[in-house]
């Protein structure tokens, strides 16, 4: 039986980081993601449930901190209706911000341009690139009137969880057609959300998506995926060189369904789809590659169990 893998973020000195990935390996982990900034580094794991006080202990002789990220191996869209400065305030990025604390990776996206809700998700290239996320937050501002009789409209097509949020407390999710969930108290504003109401609002909502995706890997859990998404990263960067080429942020971004790797598809899509398994199984045995909507790279989309017949 495999490993139940735990969710975790390290944050410590640069100096001697090394002892604690090379821990994380032997235990059977997974390294998601490292960020060095000058002496320090920030790494972003998926442990054995069994094996994380072995990490913590080292880690607090490194004098560093090991803190649970319930988000990591997700995929977030921050989605505003419009770029303009009264839809994209403050407030979404620091959603997006708060996404990326509990571990997601997340992408923000304005939609349309000019004439708003008119005009915005005309062009269905919008919607797929939504949906090819785990799940998507729209901030919708601070009118009542636009959340519960506008602005939903932008949630049809998308079929991903979508949450809403929005200034006022008193509107339910009953309200919002087409939303799995609203949360109030993130409205539009012109400044960073640092207040203590503001900062409440903020954990309230990563508190809602954290639900949301557990609720997802449950599902995922009653018929689980044919491998796991970190287990083909780590092929990749074994089998694909060129990936350790890739200077944008997380060059193979993990989803709880797949991953999204930021090769261009032409180039490499063939690569990806031969990747190779144990006994000869392929990447493409177990998976559909497709090009992203997003920059042109590729997205790889894990099956079922029940759809291929056995696991890698």
């Amino acid at each position: 039986m495999a490993a139940i893998l735990e969710p975790y973020i390290y944050e410590g000195g640069i100096h001697q980081h090394t002892l604690i990935t090379e821990l994380l390996e032997d235990l059977g982990g997974y390294l998601i993601q490292k960020v060095p900034a000058a002496t320090e580094v920030t790494l972003v794991m998926l442990i054995p449930r069994d094996d994380v006080h072995l990490i913590e202990e080292l880690g607090k002789k490194l004098l560093g901190k090991l803190e649970r990220a319930p988000l990591t191996g997700t995929e977030i869209a921050v989605v505003s209706p419009t770029l303009a400065s009264h839809h994209l305030p403050h407030s979404a990025c620091d959603v997006a911000e708060f996404m990326r604390r509990g571990g997601s990776n997340t992408n923000m996206i304005g939609l349309a341009r000019g004439m708003g809700r008119r005009v915005s998700l005309s062009d269905n290239y919008e919607r797929k690139l939504i949906n090819e996320h785990d799940l998507a937050v729209f901030s919708f501002g601070t009118f009542s009137d636009c959340i519960k009789n506008k602005k939903p409209k932008l949630l049809e097509g998308v079929t991903i969880p979508k949450i809403v949020t929005g200034g006022p407390l008193d509107i339910k999710t009953e309200d919002v057609e087409n939303a799995d969930l609203y949360v109030g108290g993130v409205g539009r504003v012109a400044h960073r959300m640092r207040k203590p109401g503001e900062l409440s609002a903020l954990d309230i909502l990563l508190e809602k998506v954290v639900e949301v995706v557990e609720k997802m890997r449950e599902d995922l859990a009653k018929d689980p995926l044919a491998v796991l998404p970190p287990r083909v990263m780590k092929e990749i960067h074994e089998q694909i060189p060129e990936i350790f080429d890739v200077y944008s942020p997380a060059p193979v971004t993990l989803q709880l369904d797949g991953l999204r790797v930021k090769l261009p598809y032409d180039e490499f899509h063939e690569r990806v789809e031969n990747l190779e398994f144990d006994e000869g199984v392929r990447l493409s045995d177990m998976a559909s590659i497709t090009r992203s909507k997003m920059k042109n790279y590729i997205l790889v989309k894990i099956k079922r169990e029940s759809e291929v017949g056995f696991t890698a």
